[in-house]
């Protein structure tokens, strides 16, 4: 377990998890802000990515379980992303549509907030979310952040638009 909440833990996802990866990635009106639903081979490249960001940075998407039940119900986590030639510190979330609306989202990206902070010294850390994508944006402001530059991303042969959403560090003195 890489950290807990009231509600929920989070801990590295395995390939065990691949079903219960694909009942998000393969869902279409979950995976808009990618263009659409990934196929098994594409879900199969996102889980293994993840696999190896843990390797390579001792972080990544993590995979959000209910305490109460022990289902998989999400991921959300911590990845570098490439943010007008620079690599950022992201705090990045996806959730099974069944799950929406319950706050989960935000108490896990507060947890990774708190992680990123504490735990890994960062100054900075940001959410990259798609131009429309209401929800996501919610997120991020209740988590603490507040827009702060856009950047069109091409994705799937597609331009778009993005804002970076920004919380710092606060030192006390």
């Amino acid at each position: 377990m890489i950290l807990h909440t009231e509600r929920l833990y989070l801990r590295e996802l395995n390939q065990d998890d691949f079903d219960g990866l694909c009942a998000i990635l393969r869902d279409e009106e979950t995976m808009y802000a990618y263009e659409g639903a990934f196929s098994d081979r594409e879900a199969r490249e996102w889980l293994d990515r993840q696999i190896s960001r843990y390797r390579a940075w001792g972080f990544g998407l993590w995979a959000v379980i209910l305490r109460e039940t022990g289902a998989l119900i999400g991921q959300c986590g911590l990845t570098m992303q490439p943010w007008k030639g620079r690599e950022v510190l992201e705090i990045g979330y996806l959730f099974n549509r069944a799950y929406w609306g319950r706050g989960y989202a935000t108490e896990a990206a507060r947890a990774c907030k708190q992680y990123a902070f504490a735990r890994l010294g960062a100054a900075e850390i940001c959410s990259i979310i798609r131009e429309g994508n209401t929800a996501s944006q919610r997120v991020a402001l209740r988590n603490g952040m507040t827009r702060a530059d856009r950047w069109t991303k091409r994705y799937r042969g597609v331009d778009m638009p993005h804002d970076r959403y920004v919380a710092r560090r606060v030192e006390n003195h």
